[in-house]
């Protein structure tokens, strides 16, 4: 395989949107958008303004809702959760989009999964589970979520993505944050048998491609009576399965204190590779659950990658770096590994 720049065009520096969000006009226009969606007088409070999204809680007489926009790299997640909410109610429902605007409004669910029942291994196998249950929903469906923006970035790729983003980070003026050096790009050309080589062993599982929030932690969830309900897929693609479970467990790793061989992690992952097992034999999911984990930053890199093409000088500085950090950790060992 070779670098491919259609595919995936070279990095970009256009309008930054967060001071629009903070502007005046841009509140008064939301406003406008949701009063005439709700069909009352609304309330608009700033939750928070970061350089890929801003959100508000939307008040009324008759209940409060959120209210979304994206930056433009990942504006499609309106229009996605539209679809979403439609096939599954495992996720957020939706009151209304502006798929030209890339508004997002959903009703209040409550606190999330962290403030409500807090991070424990009970809840995230049951996250785990869900996820896996909810992609398998899905499956039928991913030519679907792909028309509503979701883009391809697993096994079938890796390659190529890797070849394609280290040419073009490695290509970038010194002193952008987004760049690499000759040592990084070393290292990665260096992995890029490796790659191929984890590419293989998950493709031969013969699993189908999925929806992989690719964020999945437990401030993006909630867990209701009703079962789990799953938000935030801005940084959504379509994947490997078990690729998903990448933030999951380093989320784990990082609030529960655990190391990379503590048995809690295998037993959460299992909970997903459960619902898979009917497919591939669970020994052969396990033993490429690594390789997916791997595969599973460059769908990292990728969201920070359409993040960063909207951001101020004083962003730059602050995430500039963040898609070339995704990618060269495939250097590095997964949050997972064999205890």
């Amino acid at each position: 395989m070779t670098a491919d720049h259609e595919l995936w065009p070279p990095p970009t520096r256009g309008e930054p949107t967060s001071p629009v969000w903070r502007s005046t006009e841009f509140v008064a226009e939301l406003g406008e958008w949701c009063r005439s969606v709700l069909g009352s007088e609304v309330r608009l409070e700033e939750v928070k303004i970061r350089c890929w999204s801003a959100v508000w809680r939307v008040v009324t007489d008759d209940g409060v809702y959120f209210a979304k926009q994206n930056c433009p790299g990942q504006a499609f997640e309106a229009a996605l959760m539209a679809g979403l909410s439609r096939l599954s109610g495992r996720v957020v429902p939706v009151t209304a989009i502006d798929r030209e605007r890339g508004f997002l409004l959903t009703p209040d669910q409550g606190p999330v999964m962290r403030e409500s029942v807090g991070d424990s291994e009970e809840t995230w196998s049951t996250v785990v589970r869900e996820a896996a249950l909810l992609q398998r929903e899905l499956v039928p469906h991913v030519e679907a979520l792909e028309s509503a923006g979701a883009r391809r970035v697993g096994a079938a790729e890796a390659v190529t993505y890797v070849e394609t983003r280290a040419e073009q980070y490695a290509a970038l003026p010194s002193g952008d944050p987004r760049g690499l050096d000759s040592e990084q790009s070393a290292r990665l050309r260096a992995a890029l048998p490796e790659v191929e080589r984890w590419s293989d062993q998950v493709l031969a599982l013969g699993l189908p491609v999925a929806l992989n929030h690719s964020d999945l932690h437990s401030n993006n969830v909630f867990a209701l009576p009703t079962g789990m309900r799953f938000f935030d897929f801005g940084d959504a693609v379509l994947s490997d399965p078990l690729a998903v479970l990448l933030a999951t467990l380093s989320s784990m790793r990082f609030h529960l204190g655990c190391g990379p061989d503590d048995p809690r992690l295998a037993r959460v992952a299992d909970s997903a590779i459960e619902v898979w097992s009917d497919l591939a034999p669970a020994a052969e999911l396990r033993a490429a659950l690594a390789p997916s984990l791997q595969l599973g930053k460059l769908a990292r890199s990728e969201s920070w990658a359409r993040c960063l093409t909207h951001v101020t000088d004083e962003e730059l500085a602050e995430f500039g770096d963040s898609a070339a950090y995704w990618l060269l950790d495939i250097t590095e060992p997964p949050p997972l590994v064999d205890g």
